[in-house]
């Protein structure tokens, strides 16, 4: 007898020995062998998925006309087209009769579809946003309140944005300021007001509250905040940086600084911080004291006043 009938032979009564352990489910039966069977072409199956989609996203990337957001939205479409194709052929292939588990399938389809409901609206309203593009990667968006990014959306009268790093099947990476990622569910994206500050143009204007003193010259310090707005390399001089009085106030006269920029994604607290200290060295230059609050007290003689 040669090796090779001996290990024929030695691999037959290994796959008799686990078709016989199992146990009958109706007219279906359930054995070790079918069980390794499934392993085997589940694996092979993950493997060949995974190589396609691979080779698909490197064709994809290499790809100039299409644009960031529809690369994504193809190639989710194509990866759940993918595994519906690998699972209906791996149930084929394993001649798995569906029928005869159709109250155990029935019942197990029941409780999978409770428990992926929000897994499914999050997938969903994921291609959703990929197919409208109104939410692409490296938007700046601000969602709801702000509280769905880990805070107020006035955080210190800055709104707290965040950066769209990646749209998965569930959820929406975003990346805010304090370089904290979160991770908001695709399904919030549609149900809740978003801003994005990306969407028809980068640029976003910035309004800063800066008080002046009532002694001082208004029409000086005007021009001193203006040229300081415009000495910054980040705000754009078309339009042009812009300064109104917005109130006479208890200690000063209320004036606005407003100005644009077209780069949010690199920060709105540290342009402000920038803005404010040049308008505080032009201000003490100039002889312009900033206005704090205080409080002055008069003692009037009684005997005086009469």
């Amino acid at each position: 007898m040669s090796a090779e009938t001996s290990l024929r032979e030695g691999f037959a009564r290994t796959v008799a020995v686990m078709k016989d352990i199992g146990l009958d489910v109706g007219s279906y039966r359930l054995s070790l062998y079918g069980l390794f069977s499934a392993i085997v072409v589940a694996f092979l199956l993950y493997v060949a998925v995974k190589a396609t989609m691979r080779a698909i996203k490197w064709l994809l990337r290499r790809n100039r006309q299409i644009d960031e957001a529809q690369r994504l939205l193809t190639e989710k479409l194509i990866a759940i087209a993918l595994f519906l194709f690998a699972m209906l052929f791996g149930i084929d292939l394993l001649g798995i009769d569906l029928t005869a588990l159709a109250v155990f399938s029935g019942a197990a389809g029941l409780a999978i579809g409770f428990g992926l409901q929000k897994t499914v609206g999050n997938l969903i309203a994921g291609i959703i946003l990929l197919m409208d593009r109104s939410i692409k990667p490296g938007d700046i968006i601000v969602v709801g309140d702000g509280s769905s990014m880990g805070g107020s959306a006035m955080l210190n009268g800055v709104p707290n944005v965040g950066r769209v790093a990646k749209i998965g099947v569930r959820a929406v990476n975003v990346v805010t300021r304090d370089g904290k990622k979160h991770l908001i569910p695709n399904e919030l994206l549609m149900t809740q007001p978003v801003e994005n500050w990306s969407y028809a143009s980068p640029e976003v204007r910035v309004r800063m509250r800066v008080p002046v003193p009532y002694d001082a010259d208004l029409r000086l310090a005007q021009r001193l905040i203006v040229e300081t707005a415009n000495a910054n390399l980040r705000i754009l001089n078309e339009p042009e940086p812009a300064v109104w009085i917005t109130a006479f106030g208890e200690r000063a006269v209320e004036h606005e600084l407003r100005y644009w920029i077209s780069d949010p994604e690199a920060g709105l607290g540290n342009i402000q911080g920038d803005v404010f200290l040049g308008i505080w060295d032009r201000f003490k230059e100039a002889g312009i004291r900033i206005p704090y609050p205080r409080t002055d007290v008069r003692i009037v003689d009684k005997d005086a006043d009469a």
